[in-house]
């Protein structure tokens, strides 16, 4: 072969090469996380971005799109192209709670969201001071029949206060409900015997409960957590009807293409499969699930009625 047609060949070799490199970087999907960096939420979303993306062949950037309570981040991904290009990474909260509680709100989660997958699980635990008389769910609630109890939450309309109002509806117990401006306030407050108790999600909660410094007495789910195996559910003691999981979940704009949905969830499950991946959301105390598009679109539908049903009930409005 001549030299010129080489140098020729090898041109138009290393010329695709770029090309496909340059694709390959243009194809990047965004990931908006309606919280600051740091927390939870954004936590799980930075761990399965990357294992992700290779396995989407895409460069998925995580942007934190906090405020609004999750307006910010709703009406970004609903302003988008319906094309898979931009997700959502949002805790129930946004989607299966907000509803509920605003009388205004600038999306429809079952109109505006096409459902991808769930990704956790975090199930509420009931945590109390270590040196609280009760040392299960059953404890705690008869010492709520004889005294008033304080209960922080996070805040007004949060997962671990609505699990309170699920608990004092199912006991008839005495339950005083003390609101913070987030968990972390709320936590301290229980190591300092400040408060009485607290349900919350048990990433946030498990390194206090391994160091002693906070006492799990019960889960409020439907089966025990992988995490705290030896702590009974709620039901296990008799306590019926308190059931709430505050699950991560991923969606993207409602007409996105069916297949483009099924390429997302068919390689999210496969890396929550994967043994990094798994055992680092493990480790941090939430449960990898995974889920059909049409599990994650049932479990909001029925989350979304079971949540507004209590917030009108108890007549819980936002601050």
């Amino acid at each position: 072969m001549q030299p010129l047609m080489r140098l020729m060949i090898y041109g138009l070799s290393l010329a695709l090469l770029l090309g496909q490199s340059a694709q390959a970087q243009n194809h990047v999907i965004r990931m908006l996380v309606a919280f600051p960096p740091g927390g939870p939420v954004d936590f799980v979303a930075r761990t399965i971005a990357e294992p992700l993306g290779k396995e989407l062949n895409a460069q998925i950037l995580v942007e934190n799109k906090p405020g609004g309570n999750g307006s910010i981040a709703a009406d970004l991904i609903i302003g988008s192209p319906a094309d898979g290009k931009v997700l959502w990474f949002t805790s129930a909260g946004a989607v299966a709670i907000n509803p509920g509680l605003y009388d205004k709100l600038s999306y429809n989660p079952i109109r505006d969201l096409a459902p991808i997958s769930l990704v956790v699980n975090n199930v509420e635990a009931l945590v109390v001071n270590p040196s609280s008389p009760a040392n299960n769910a059953a404890e705690f609630v008869a010492l709520s029949k004889k005294i008033e109890l304080k209960m922080a939450s996070s805040g007004i309309g949060s997962v671990p206060h609505l699990a309170m109002e699920q608990l004092a509806d199912s006991t008839k117990g005495k339950l005083l409900h003390v609101p913070y401006k987030g968990a972390a306030p709320a936590i301290t407050d229980v190591m300092g015997g400040h408060v009485d108790g607290f349900f919350g999600d048990i990433p946030g909660l498990i390194s206090n409960i391994k160091a002693g410094k906070l006492k799990a007495v019960g889960i409020a789910a439907a089966k025990r957590s992988t995490v705290l195996p030896d702590v009974k559910t709620f039901a296990e003691m008799g306590v019926p009807g308190v059931d709430s999981n505050n699950w991560y979940a991923l969606f993207a704009k409602a007409g996105t293409p069916k297949a483009e949905i099924d390429r997302i969830n068919q390689a999210l499950r496969i890396i929550l499969n994967q043994e990094f991946t798994k055992t680092k959301l493990l480790q941090s105390g939430t449960e990898p699930v995974g889920s059909s598009s049409e599990e994650l679109g049932l479990v909001l539908k029925n989350d979304l009625a079971k949540w507004t049903k209590l917030i009108k009930e108890k007549n819980i409005t936002a601050e």
